[in-house]
């Protein structure tokens, strides 16, 4: 699985690592371009960013979860204090899916547009009068879809954040998933499923979140001096 790697500080492991999954066909270097990097970057916070790729055909036969999970969170626990999955589109899939089948390794994920999954399922679970309404059942060990869901009606153990545009293709399915997150952690704004949308998410994200990321890194600086 390759991945681009981009610190705070040259030499130095920050306190947070974020771990950057892209939406289908594209590439690491598309969060660099798009300007998520140079958005930390610009906002001087402590924050290591590693940017993975997801190969279509890993995600297909489903490795991808795997592969990312052993090559790139598991040597990183060590590493930093806190590790997000920021995830857009597939990625969002991807991150959701690590938290459920990997608990206990990561703190936080942030999902941009996450992709919901087939129609039959949103359907199904709109028809129940919701999420949190929703009664699956019993399902496939390898049914990540809707081990999805039932993760997310039920996850406590990390924080969530949710961002996605109103003219989104799939913003019917996502908002399902709202009942689940406080409304102080979901973020709704103009548009579709395309890079401006996922970049005005990304700095909005930042900027709610940066004033707590640089009281946790002054204290740290204090104690290290």
């Amino acid at each position: 699985m390759r991945y681009l790697v981009d610190l705070a500080t040259s030499g130095k492991k920050a306190g947070t690592l974020f771990i950057l999954l892209p939406g289908a066909t594209h590439m690491p270097e598309d969060f660099i371009t798009q300007g998520f990097v140079q958005a930390v970057r610009e906002r001087d916070l402590d924050i290591d960013l590693m940017l993975v790729e997801l190969p279509f055909e890993q995600i297909a036969n489903q490795t991808a979860l795997c592969d990312l999970n052993r090559k790139v969170v598991t040597p990183a626990i060590s590493q930093y204090r806190s590790i997000w999955l920021a995830g857009i589109s597939i990625g969002g899939y991807i991150a959701m899916a690590h938290a459920h089948y990997y608990p206990g390794q990561v703190h936080g994920l942030f999902l941009m547009a996450p992709y919901p999954g087939n129609r039959m399922t949103t359907g199904e679970i709109a028809n129940a009068g919701g999420l949190l309404a929703w009664q699956p059942g019993v399902i496939a060990d390898d049914d990540v879809e809707r081990a999805n869901w039932i993760w997310l009606k039920h996850a406590q153990a990390v924080e969530i954040y949710l961002g996605y545009g109103t003219e989104d293709r799939f913003a019917d399915g996502i908002a399902l998933m709202e009942q689940a997150i406080p409304a102080s952690q979901v973020n709704k704004i103009p548009g579709d499923h395309t890079w401006p949308v996922w970049q005005q998410l990304w700095y909005n994200f930042l900027d709610k979140q940066q004033a707590q990321w640089k009281t946790i890194r002054n204290q740290n600086t204090a104690a290290q001096s």
